[in-house]
């Protein structure tokens, strides 16, 4: 029997086990949205449809799964593009339905009419335009491998109304093959070999891994490679989670604003193993200082991130977790070539280890409620169980300093793109994957309110988010650099905001607010316990900064410490 385009959509969601889509309506969604009212799938419509692509995100980062969102066309496709690209730069496997008008009129500016596929070209790893219908299941298949498979990304397939209503044949693909889309998994045995003679006639090494270690599931491997060799490892703030952060190798996060036992660890190492990283500016300061004496070993699965931006000596094309597991068989198989490698670096690890004792991360504890001593408080009170959703500016420094990730896919953040919205409604979508875990987005005053209309998300399907606003009064990231580049003329940032208490009741949410420390331990706990979403109002102190902190154009070695 034959079935309509729209039956068939909901027919292929379902072969590719998808259990979840977050939604937004419109005239030519119509067809899809009256078909999934008869299938299972979970059906969440958000207030906005920037929130429905960030919620599908924070869905992905959480559960590994592929995230999933469908649009209307027109606006509701241009209102996607944000969220792609926060997914693109961070490499997270989403799949975004746009729908569109009938293909007749497509280049006729017909009403709500907008080319997505060619806006969005940029910031997807690739995009279609469905037109025909007996294409629509190949096409579904191939986007959802091409966006999980290999270095994952955002796939977009725009599916105009007349298709959508068109009558076909449902028969699923079993496999895909692409030609000119074939990823390397493993990793050239030769290359390997060459990296771990390097690791081990070295005499200074620092293993500085990224959110690819995340991506493939590569947390353990990595773990037990550091320990098997003692090797210190710092992480990007996409890395965060990947590597235990309360572990007495972890060095903390590098870069702008990463620790100066990091930092100094780049900058004096003899030898960098990079993994799943990309040498992002925000991580590598003065790219012409970064790591002045070591020799780099790059392993990723995109080769078009080796050698980008920093030389590298031996690069290594495939999976993170496939190419330390044979790391690790090596290390086991060959025992003479590291018996004294731990012998040769003790000496380093001494030296890493008073950095670490000398230069903590610290705050003064005056002139009002520290940002970071919340932040602190919440990692006790959670033991670090919580999953962790940050916006984007202080709140997610501090969030990154202060907070210790210990398991992969906790923290859910814009690294690349720094999308502010984006913590609140990926928080929703990681609420969504884990109901029963406690999820909280660490926001600022500022970027709240970005995406706040959420919130009636959240409140209708009874997802109980916790929002900690560290209120400051500013755009504090701005605020600071106009404070310590800009002879403290705040233009544009300080910026009035609403009582968050009464506009979270007004959604039907808790409101709770907090002044002062002695506040703090109790209003989170009762907040914490809460099954309703909360926003948790913190007051802090307004001239508060993120140190450390390395000024644009300086190298790693130069931070501004207070």
């Amino acid at each position: 029997m034959k079935k309509t385009g729209a039956q068939i959509f909901v027919e292929s969601l379902i072969a590719e086990g998808i259990d979840t889509i977050f939604c937004y309506p419109g005239g030519a969604t119509l067809y899809i949205t009256d078909a999934l009212g008869d299938c299972d799938i979970r059906q969440i419509v958000v207030r906005h449809e920037q929130g429905a692509v960030h919620a599908s995100d924070g869905y992905a980062r959480a559960s590994g799964k592929v995230g999933v969102s469908l649009v209307t066309s027109g606006p509701g496709a241009t209102n996607t593009v944000t969220g792609i690209a926060t997914a693109y730069m961070d490499s997270i496997p989403l799949v975004i339905f746009s729908c569109q008008v009938n293909t007749a009129l497509i280049g006729n500016d017909a009403f709500q009419e907008a080319d997505i596929v060619g806006i969005t070209r940029p910031c997807t790893k690739h995009n279609y335009l469905v037109k025909d219908v007996k294409d629509l299941t190949r096409i579904i298949k191939e986007a959802f491998h091409i966006a999980r498979s290999g270095r994952p990304g955002p796939v977009l397939v725009d599916i105009p109304k007349d298709v959508s209503a068109s009558l076909g044949e449902f028969k699923y693909p079993d496999k895909v093959h692409i030609r000119s889309y074939q990823p390397t998994y493993f990793g050239h045995t030769g290359q390997i070999q060459r990296a771990m003679r390097e690791i081990a006639s070295a005499k200074r090494p620092v293993l500085y891994t990224g959110g690819g270690i995340i991506l493939s599931d590569a947390s353990h491997e990595l773990t037990k490679f550091a320990e098997a060799l003692s090797i210190p490892v710092t992480n990007t703030l996409m890395g965060l989670g990947g590597f235990p952060g309360n572990h007495h190798l972890f060095l903390g996060m590098l870069g702008m604003h990463g620790t100066y036992a990091a930092n100094m660890a780049i900058t004096e190492s003899d030898l960098i193993i990079a993994m799943g990283a990309r040498f992002d500016d925000r991580a590598t300061g003065k790219t012409d200082e970064f790591a002045p004496h070591a020799r780099v070993i790059h392993v990723d699965i995109d080769p078009t991130s080796i050698s980008k931006n920093i030389k590298v000596d031996v690069p290594i094309v495939g999976d993170t977790k496939n190419v330390l597991h044979k790391m690790l068989e090596i290390i086991a198989e060959d025992k003479e070539s590291f018996k004294d490698f731990q012998t040769s670096t003790d000496e380093w690890r001494k030296k890493v280890a008073k950095w670490k004792k000398d230069f903590p991360l610290t705050y003064q504890r005056n002139g009002g409620l520290k940002p970071q001593y919340v932040i602190e408080r919440i990692y006790e009170i959670t033991k670090g169980k919580a999953i962790i959703a940050t916006e984007v500016g202080q709140n997610q420094m501090w969030a990154a300093q202060f907070y210790k990730f210990l398991k992969p896919r906790t923290m859910l953040t814009s690294g690349g793109l720094g999308t502010m919205g984006y913590g609140f409604p990926a928080a929703i979508g990681a609420q969504v994957a884990f109901p029963k875990s406690l999820v909280i987005d660490i926001a600022g005053d500022g970027s709240i309110q970005m995406n706040i209309q959420e919130l009636a998300t959240a409140v209708q399907h009874k997802l109980p988010v916790k929002v900690v606003i560290l209120n400051n009064g500013f755009l504090g990231m701005v605020r600071q650099w106009q404070e310590l580049f800009y002879e403290k003329r705040y233009t544009w940032t300080c910026l009035p905001c609403p009582d968050f208490v009464k506009v979270a009741e007004a959604y039907g949410a808790a409101g709770y607010r907090i002044d002062k420390e002695e506040e703090v331990d109790m209003v989170l706990k009762e907040a914490f316990r809460n099954n309703q979403p909360a926003f948790i109002d913190v007051h802090v102190d307004p001239l508060e900064c993120v140190y450390p902190m390395v000024p644009a154009g300086a190298s790693l070695k130069e931070m501004l410490l207070v």
